[in-house]
Order: structure tokens, then C-alpha cells, then sequence
């Protein structure tokens, strides 16, 4: 199964913010949202992404009063990416070895979506019983 597969299933919406802005608006729109991570676009490229896990870390390292700090400075300014043709098990790997729960993907340059190790997840499950009931087919007589 290819990422490609996993992205029929998403909204095309890319949720983004700009790295000036403050990391009190970032965590503000993640939540209203209902999202864990934000791409950080400038003059629509994308240039960094904020995950919630870099809002932890920044309080760590600047204070837990990060509302006026730029989101340029707790964000990741170097992601993983994957392609949209790469393998969810491709995907798997690297967010399982990287440590990320979030995985920008793109076609070539340009930035398709991101999805998290939760979809990635599902797209496993999901090929993983598609498999597991062709094999019971093939089985006689498997009790259901």
C-alpha cells in the first residue's frame, strides 16, 4: 500500500501558520482544530512544522510562558518528509525510528498533506484484514 492510498481518505486542507507568529496562537488554532501539528509556511513554502511535542520541548528550553515567542523558534525547521508514492510502511518506519508523530508528504516539491502515525496506523490495520480474510477464503472450511 502506498501513502497515496492513505491520503484519499484525508481532507486536502493543510493547516498552516506563518513562523512569526506567536506559539500562543499556534497552540490556539491546534486546538480549536482538533490537530497535533501545523506547517510553518512563509510566502507559502514550507519552511518548518510545529507539533505538540515541539511545544513541550520549547517550555523545556525557553520557559513555560512561550505566548510571546515565534513559533520560528520551538519549530522543527528540518521535518522527515515522505513521498506520496513511498510505502505506509515506509512511512511506518521512519516516524517508528524518528521518533514523530506527524510526516509531511510530498509530489515532488510541492507539499500534499501530513498525516500522522494515527493514519498510518489505520492504513496498517486496515491492509492487515484485507490480507487476514483472503487468507481465510483460501483456507476451506475456516471458522468464521
Amino acid at each position: 500500500m502506498q501513502i497515496r492510498e492513505i491520503l484519499t481518505l484525508k481532507s486536502d486542507e493543510i493547516y498552516s501558520i506563518a513562523p512569526t507568529d506567536r506559539v500562543e496562537s499556534a497552540v490556539a488554532r491546534m486546538v480549536e482544530l482538533g490537530v497535533g501539528s501545523l506547517v510553518v509556511l512563509k510566502a507559502g513554502e514550507m519552511v518548518g512544522l510545529l507539533t505538540e511535542r515541539d511545544v513541550v520541548h520549547g517550555m523545556v528550553e525557553h520557559g513555560c510562558d512561550l505566548k510571546d515567542t515565534e513559533v520560528s523558534a520551538i519549530m522543527v525547521t528540518d521535518p522527515v518528509v515522505a513521498n506520496a508514492d513511498d510505502s505506509v510502511d515506509y512511512a511506518r518506519d521512519v516516524m517508528t525510528k524518528s521518533h514523530i508523530g506527524h510526516l509531511p508528504i510530498l509530489d515532488g516539491n510541492k507539499l500534499l498533506a501530513i498525516i500522522s502515525f494515527h493514519d498510518v496506523a489505520r492504513a496498517c490495520l486496515k491492509e492487515a484484514n484485507f490480507e487476514n480474510s483472503l487468507l481465510k477464503r483460501y483456507i476451506k472450511h475456516w471458522p468464521e
